[in-house]
């Protein structure tokens, strides 16, 4: 019993000293780095559109300029990181990835300060150097409930992290995952932006919430995403793809799921 009593306590401490080694430290400054830039870009295309057009609200070019700068956005920022911190970007990712085990719970919260901090530090700059304009925020339509924007977003991220999961696949011969991601960010807004918002990323909406100073709805774009990307997480590692002790004569049959491309350091 004694022993037992002491594991936990023990196994703690370790994993608390692997979430400040050199390397994880630096994983912490790429995730920054790659989220900033990411929620700049991403709000930033928001503001030149309503400076460009007006009634940019109502017009259906606004909406395909914002997903075009998600996509570009979340493909680059996944790409200059994947290879340190694995290219989250996303609370929701990171959470996904310590449902499924890949990170410790040490680890993905230093991953969800560095996050969030990268999406307050994005906004207040944008709002400091673009004095004429409001930074916009994630809003709710009328026509929509909260439990269905919650829902919707859910949803969306489930997409966007289950393309995570598939693009880390190592059967991938290319390397495409970054695009992948980019475009699956991009459809989402697409698909969502008159409606939720099409954030599937609880950082860029708490970023732009913090500026504005209003927290209205601000449940929606964590609850379902984290929800999402959960499901996305059990069920490609659980179902569609499982371990070989769940399953041995399909892991026989093909290479193992490659997930040191994103996730090598934890």
């Amino acid at each position: 019993m004694l022993a037992g009593s002491k594991m936990g306590p023990t196994m703690l401490a370790a994993r608390l000293q692997q979430s400040v080694t050199p390397n994880a430290l630096r994983s912490y400054l790429a995730e920054f780095i790659s989220t900033f830039f990411f929620v700049f870009a991403v709000l930033g295309s928001a503001m030149s559109s309503r400076k460009l057009m007006p009634g940019a609200t109502s017009d259906p070019s606004s909406l395909v300029a914002v997903a075009i700068a998600n996509a570009f956005a979340l493909s680059s920022a996944v790409y200059i990181a994947s290879n340190i911190s694995g290219g989250h970007v996303n609370p929701a990712v990171t959470f996904g990835m310590a449902v499924g085990g890949h990170i410790s719970v040490p680890t993905a919260l230093f991953y969800w300060v560095s996050q969030m901090l990268a999406a307050v530090m994005a906004s207040l700059l944008l709002k400091l150097t673009v004095v004429g304009q409001h930074v916009p925020t994630y809003t709710i339509a009328e026509e929509m409930t909260g439990f269905g924007a919650s829902l919707l977003e859910g949803i969306l991220t489930f997409a966007l992290v289950y393309t995570v999961y598939a693009a880390a696949d190592s059967r991938r011969g290319a390397n495409i995952g970054p695009l992948a991601i980019g475009f699956i960010a991009g459809v989402g807004v697409l698909a969502a932006g008159p409606f939720s918002g099409g954030s599937m990323n609880p950082a860029c909406a708490f970023g732009s919430a913090v500026t504005a100073g209003s927290f209205k709805n601000q449940a929606v774009y964590w609850v379902g995403p984290l929800i999402g990307a959960a499901v996305a997480v059990l069920l490609y590692d659980n179902v569609v793809f499982p371990s070989r002790s769940q399953d041995p004569v399909r892991e026989s049959r093909r290479p193992e799921l490659g997930f040191n491309y994103y996730y090598y350091y934890f």
